[in-house]
């Protein structure tokens, strides 16, 4: 089966069922993707498919097909940058999927209010609890302060 992952097509002999998490990780070495709960309630292994934030967890690989996915390794660096500014990482559980749903935010509303932010964030639990953090993260990253 071909995959588009991060701009590049990619033959992988999986299983069309084969969560995309494991291809990810197992098949193609592309750890930035975590794997929290394993059904979709955490965030954690949240990517892009064609721009939509999803859960790796619960996508077959054969969804995928035909489809752009993005993962942590192909984002551009600045949420990253905002995330470190503005100290949230702390265990890092779900850094990744926090910041995979913010770029789908932001690609969708280039200046969030704190309303959308949380809206669209609501399902990528933080054990540490940096919510604020992620907040100021998101904005600063949009240019729009805190």
């Amino acid at each position: 089966m071909r995959v588009e992952i991060n701009g590049e097509t990619l033959d992988i002999e999986v299983p069309a069922e084969m969560p995309l998490l494991w291809v990810l990780r197992d098949e193609l070495g592309m750890t930035g993707t975590k794997f929290g709960c394993g059904v979709a309630l955490c965030g954690a292994c949240t990517v892009h498919v064609d721009g939509r934030a999803v859960r790796s967890c619960v996508t077959p690989v054969g969804d995928v097909e035909g489809h752009a996915v993005t993962t942590i390794e192909g984002i551009e660096p600045a949420l990253q940058d905002a995330w470190v500014a503005e100290n949230v990482p702390q265990c890092g559980y779900c850094q990744s999927g926090q910041i995979m749903s913010a770029a789908a935010l932001l690609k969708a509303v280039p200046k969030p209010s704190d309303e959308q932010i949380d809206r669209a964030l609501s399902g990528n639990i933080c054990r540490c609890g940096t919510y604020l953090r992620i907040r100021r993260a998101i904005h600063r990253a949009a240019g729009s302060g805190s």
